[in-house]
């Protein structure tokens, strides 16, 4: 073979890649550049859902399928470059969840981590491991990985309107271990045996049991954070703390046991961004999901010569992904949560931020 006839040295190579292809094997050199990236690389797209186009399509789906028929009634948000996969991100799924007067959601339980953040509506709860907690617009509730769980709507039809919340979970990433399943219960609704709120009282004062037992392993033993004592800590923040140039006001919900995250798999934040604030950029390699509280703003995205810009609102949802230059923006002020894959990367060692100027 005569090395220096690119001709002949190309035609000397398609058939050593067609023989070793029939082995199972192919050549590191044609792919190396695409597995190792000179930059942090993904195919996910930025995205916005406007609440006031989806809704309705909630609404709708209420009147085709009952909660108990479908297990979980949710729509979920796919990202546009992953259409088919039920994700949006490469390791985080997200929906919109319905439920309505007098339904129940039936009770089962699976290894993936689920995060419920209400979106609109009261008269609703969650029961996880024997325990209820009523929701509310801005709570924030977790499932911890194989625990028992079921949703109802224990209000009137006249009286109280849907709920509506947003699920996250870490299914992508079970995927990708192979390590996700599910086990449906025997009865409708578990037994509830534990007083509401007893797990706030023995572990959210900032203190602990003197013998703690972790009843979720890694998760937090809280699994419902209300949104009235996040919001009064931000409002005082945002009084009386200095702003902070990139974020605003944003703080980390916790595990109080540890004061890591308060899943195994995925970070939750809630930030307020003052009236009047223009955030300076920034990209970090967590792909994040936001759900807008209250007020409104608008995010500006940039990555490799694209540029997305989103006016959002309340209630609407928006994903930043992986190492895409994000500025956030509020004119009137508003209050934003979101959620990550962040303990994940620190985990790994692989985290990287960079806050631009």
């Amino acid at each position: 073979m005569d090395m220096t006839d690119p001709a002949s040295l190309a035609t000397e190579r398609k058939a050593f890649y067609e023989a070793i292809a029939s082995y199972s094997m192919t050549p590191l050199w044609e792919v190396l550049h695409a597995l190792v990236p000179p930059s942090p690389a993904t195919p996910c797209q930025p995205a916005l859902w406007k609440y006031a186009d989806v809704r309705p399509y909630l609404m709708r789906a209420g009147q085709l399928i009952t909660a108990e028929e479908a297990v979980r009634r949710v729509l979920i948000l796919e990202n546009p470059a992953l259409r088919g996969q039920s994700c949006i991100t490469q390791s985080l799924y997200a929906g919109l969840q319905l439920i309505l007067p007098g339904e129940v959601a039936p009770s089962h339980r699976h290894t993936q981590s689920a995060l419920r953040f209400v979106v609109e509506g009261n008269g609703a709860y969650t029961a996880v491991d024997g325990e209820r907690t009523h929701m509310a617009p801005g709570d924030f509730i977790i499932t911890p990985s194989w625990t028992w769980h079921d949703h109802g709507h224990q209000g009137a039809v006249e009286a109280d309107a849907p709920v509506v919340w947003l699920d996250g979970l870490d299914i992508p990433m079970l995927r990708f271990f192979d390590a996700g399943f599910a086990e449906n219960g025997t009865a409708k609704q578990q037994v509830v045996t534990k007083a509401e709120g007893l797990s706030r009282h023995r572990y959210g004062a900032n203190m602990l049991p003197v013998r703690y037992d972790a009843p979720f392993g890694q998760t937090s033993p809280i699994f419902s954070y209300p949104y009235e004592r996040t919001r009064e800590a931000l409002f005082e923040l945002e009084t009386h703390a200095e702003i902070d140039a990139w974020d605003g006001a944003k703080l980390r919900y916790v595990n109080p046991a540890s004061g890591g995250s308060p899943m195994p798999t995925m970070a939750t934040f809630m930030q307020r961004l003052p009236a009047g604030f223009a955030g300076k950029p920034y990209r970090q390699t967590d792909g994040a999901v936001f759900s807008v509280v209250e007020g409104s703003g608008s995010v500006t995205l940039s990555r490799n010569d694209q540029l997305w810009t989103f006016e959002f609102g309340p209630r609407d949802h928006f994903v930043i992904p992986s190492w895409h230059t994000a500025q956030l923006h509020s004119m009137q002020g508003c209050v934003l949560f979101s959620f990550s894959d962040r303990p994940v990367h620190q985990a790994l060692g692989i985290h990287k931020e960079d806050r631009l100027p």
